[in-house]
């Protein structure tokens, strides 16, 4: 019998899997751990307790355009990245639950302290069928690129993101290859225009010459223009942990770097350096001469578990990502000083914590200083995981999160 676990793996799972490309989101199979897996097959046996339930679960609910499995998740349990506790009946039957669509309708059944989630009313219910009745009804069903069954979370609060910041080391940043010239002097580029650009460096030197830019077979082609690559501290100890660099657009590689033989002015022999012809595709910003080019990272399909880490991490906000951004509200990205060789993965959903306040105890004599306890404030989710830092989307907040901020398992 279809039951509330059964179909909301197809909620969870499904929902649980935000899949981001450039032709929109698509759905896609999963891996299932066998940890996910055996938490599902626990809440298959035994439910979930009353008072795991968020305090105003819904009796029913019927999935709407729009909805995410965050928010639904949310809507039922207390923690929306605990999905495997819901996907827990029917496992022979649901081998690749991984997709919710509009127009589905979940009941939440309450009994003997335990809940389950079905896709059918119980007997006895009101406008309810029996328990052992099967509906057949035919229907068709099929796939497109622009996959109807809902996404983790909004697509559009971290889609555009993907494309831009870029975290890397000084000297990566420092060697790459960079605009050196425009047409006609201009002085600012934007969509259409042409401009010259160097990878090799002249002044060599213990960095090394650089890599000139080559149009040949199996060379990058496509190039992200990027400025200013602002360092990025750990809130406690001052370390730089690595560098912000700003995109500002796109370039396209049409002709590569040369030398060519000439003459100078006393009629003696010398080489030129013939910059790389670059054209601007793309324009945040307007670009300029010293702007530097970064390949195009490959495509790759974009998937997002909501999930707890398996073991503690801790750590603090970096940065939050905007120009003079000091505080971050819901659907803002920040930085956060842990990363992937921290066990930090895309997808784990950290707790925010609100610094306590430090303030005198004035009903002491001594007038010692005392610094209140930290306080939950919010949920964060991993997206984007570098060696040592991390992009994380703020998903819950109660106030505003701020650089400094702790962050720690949700659980």
């Amino acid at each position: 019998m279809p039951t509330i676990f059964a179909r909301f793996s197809h909620i969870s799972i499904a929902a649980a899997t935000l899949l981001i490309t450039s032709a929109g989101v698509q759905a896609q199979n999963l891996p299932v751990t066998p940890g996910q897996q055996a938490t599902a097959a626990q809440v298959a046996r035994t439910g979930v307790p009353l008072a795991d339930l968020a305090p105003n679960a819904p009796d029913s609910y019927t999935v709407r355009p729009g909805d995410t499995l965050w928010a639904i998740s949310g809507m039922f349990l207390k923690g929306p990245w605990r999905w495997p506790e819901l996907w827990g009946m029917n496992l022979e039957d649901i081998r690749n639950p991984h997709r919710i669509y509009p127009g589905q309708q979940l009941y939440l059944d309450k009994n003997n302290g335990r809940a389950t989630l079905r896709t059918s009313r119980r007997a006895g219910d009101a406008g309810g069928a029996p328990a052992n009745t099967v509906r057949v009804s035919p229907r068709t069903r099929y796939e497109s690129l622009a996959d109807a069954s809902i996404p983790t979370l909004a697509p559009q609060a971290i889609e555009p993101f993907l494309a831009e910041p870029l975290i890397v080391d000084e000297l990566t940043f420092s060697r790459a290859p960079r605009i050196v010239a425009t047409q006609e002097g201009r002085v600012l580029l934007s969509h259409g225009d042409r401009a010259y650009a160097l990878g090799a460096y002249a002044g060599g030197g213990d960095d090394g010459p650089g890599q000139p830019l080559s149009d040949a077979k199996g060379e990058p082609l496509n190039y992200r223009v990027f400025r200013n690559a602002t360092p990025l501290k750990d809130p406690t100890t001052q370390e730089i942990l690595g560098y912000e660099a700003q995109y500002v657009g796109k370039a396209e590689l049409v002709r590569s770097e040369s030398t060519a033989q000439s003459t100078d002015k006393d009629g003696k022999p010398q080489i030129d350096i013939v910059p790389a012809t670059i054209d601007i595709v793309a324009a945040k910003e307007e670009m300029r001469v010293g702007d530097r080019l970064i390949p195009e990272p490959p495509r790759e399909l974009r998937n997002y578990v909501p999930r707890a880490p398996s073991s503690p991490i801790t750590g603090q906000i970096v940065s939050v990502y905007g120009n003079a951004v000091a505080w971050a509200s819901e659907n803002q990205i920040v930085v956060i000083n842990r990363g992937a060789r921290d066990g930090l993965e895309r997808g784990h959903v950290m707790a925010i914590l609100k610094d306590g306040e430090r303030l005198t105890d004035k009903t002491d004599s001594a007038r010692p200083d005392i610094k209140l306890p930290n306080e939950r404030n919010g949920l964060l989710m991993v997206f984007r995981t570098f060696d040592r830092l991390s992009y994380a989307l703020v998903m819950q907040v109660t106030d505003g999160v701020k650089i400094g901020d702790h962050f720690t398992n949700p659980n």
